[in-house]
């Protein structure tokens, strides 16, 4: 494992009463904000599918992996217990290793979410990468996103009721492919708490890497690494760009390659280091945040992503709606002057009458 020994130890900001707002994403910070107003369905779900399944799941675990604690991972126990005093929790999650080599790790269950990481990750990372992997975890737990991702899974569920009829089917997929880029979205944010957690992007950036092209880092560059995200998003003609729509289908998570890069972009825009020096939105102020204005945020963010972006595709829909806009100004600007040309003779002349005949 590559947490032998002492954790370095070296002083990270803490953040009390930080809410989830601070590092979501916007459009995940949309749905959830928006969620979060259903307080009665939320109760509800919690009782119905973290009744038994979570039992379940926390009995199997207990049965069949390790549970780290002062006597078992200490190292990564001493990990998750820094990351939830970091993101102020007010308890610290249990966190399970399981014996699978493949790097793997999630967040499970729902009234005590708990953590499970596999061998494969804990071999593949080092000490701080393995504190970003944690602290993205811990980050799921405080956006409650175990909650709502079992809220939407029912939603669905419900949804596929409409089956039989002719529409049902392209309903339900649309359904699908929104909740998986909202479930992507979530991912980036936890990508954010990660780095919060840690505060040290080179970790954060290498786990990253490192998760796509293994343990041969010497042979890696992160540089590099992020310019494939750029060739990525620039390659080649509309082709190209529809297959990238394509290739998002069923799935859950960003491309390693793209998760690096809006990690970077975020660790570099102003955001993070606004939030290391105490300016971020507190958990307190959560109930009066506007859906509205969230919104307009994800709007705004999706607009920036388009404006950035080289894809082909996406420069062609972006131009033209840029093109669409140009016209409907002008369109509005012709008539509109036109319009106000006719009422201002029509205010003169009747001003002029008025005036003769008085």
């Amino acid at each position: 494992m590559a947490t032998n020994g002492n954790l370095p130890d070296r002083s990270r900001a803490r953040f009390p009463g930080i809410s989830s707002r601070a590092y979501e994403h916007p459009a995940d910070r949309t749905a959830l904000v928006a969620l979060r107003s259903l307080t009665g369905f939320d109760a509800v779900l919690r009782r119905l599918a973290g009744m038994f399944r979570e039992r379940s799941l926390r009995l199997m675990f207990l049965a069949t992996s390790v549970r780290v604690g002062e006597q078992q991972f200490r190292d990564l126990h001493d990990m998750a217990r820094d990351a939830a005093y970091t993101l102020d929790l007010p308890e610290a999650p249990e966190v399970y290793v399981v014996q699978d080599p493949r790097v793997t790790a999630m967040t499970l269950g729902i009234d005590k979410p708990f953590i499970v990481l596999s061998t494969g990750l804990l071999d593949l990372m080092d000490a701080e990468e393995l504190r970003h992997v944690v602290g993205h975890e811990v980050g799921h737990i405080l956006s409650g996103h175990t909650v709502y991702r079992t809220m939407l899974y029912h939603l669905m569920r419900l949804t596929s009721r409409l089956m039989w009829l002719p529409v049902g089917y392209w309903g339900l997929r649309a359904i699908i492919a929104a909740l998986e880029e909202w479930q992507r979205k979530s991912e980036l944010s936890c990508d954010r708490a990660g780095l919060l957690v840690g505060q040290d992007p080179d970790a954060a950036l290498r786990a990253l890497m490192k998760s796509a092209g293994g343990s041969h880092v010497r042979e890696m560059n992160v540089e590099a690494f992020l310019a494939q995200a750029a060739d990525y998003d620039a390659a080649g003609d509309l082709r190209d760009g529809a297959l990238k729509l394509l290739n998002l289908e069923g799935q859950t998570s960003p491309f390693a390659a793209l998760r690096a890069a809006e990690l970077r972009r975020w660790a570099t825009g102003g955001e993070y280091q606004r939030i290391l020096g105490g300016d971020y939105p507190r958990r307190q102020d959560d109930p009066s945040a506007s859906v509205f204005d969230e919104a307009k945020a994800t709007a705004s963010s999706y607009a920036e992503s388009a404006r950035r972006s080289a894809d082909p595709l996406l420069t062609l829909v972006r131009d033209l709606a840029d093109d669409a806009a140009s016209a409907g100004e002008k369109l509005f600007a012709r008539f509109g002057r036109g319009s106000d040309r006719g009422n201002e003779g029509d205010d003169g002349a009747g001003g002029t009458g008025g005036a003769g005949k008085s």
